[in-house]
């Protein structure tokens, strides 16, 4: 089975720095998927925050983070991190690990995910003004 595991959320100022991390275990398909992480803040949409495809390219993100937020994948490639920076208050919320097979999917600058991704547990980001 197919798992998504995300770690380093917390609590920080406005302004400062947080990194997260997701493991994936389980995963055995072909080096053609779509690592993501999307969020939800209590009352709001989920909303994709970035996404890296396994056979290159660049990285997307969502206009909210651009400048200030960085994918990037593991050595091990089943890790991926989300180094965020300079963080607002809105971008509170719990964040997602997400895996699917296939290219990464951006339509009209948002991020997409089909049914047939895998969902970590989240991890809870905090920012304080």
């Amino acid at each position: 089975q197919v798992q998504p595991v995300e770690s380093g959320g917390g609590s920080v100022q406005a302004g400062e720095s947080l990194t997260l991390s997701c493991v994936v275990s389980g995963y055995t398909y072909s080096n053609n998927y779509c690592m993501q992480w999307f969020r939800q803040a209590p009352g709001n949409e989920r909303e994709g925050v970035a996404a890296l495809y396994s056979g290159g390219g660049a990285p997307l993100y969502a206009d909210s983070v651009k400048g200030r937020f960085n994918i990037s994948q593991g050595s091990a490639h089943n890790t991926m991190t989300l180094e965020m920076n300079s963080l607002k208050t809105e971008d509170t919320g719990t964040y997602y690990c997400v895996i699917e097979r296939g290219a990464c999917l951006q339509v009209h600058g948002r991020l997409e995910v089909t049914g047939g991704a895998w969902w970590g547990q989240g991890t809870q980001v905090t920012v304080a003004s």
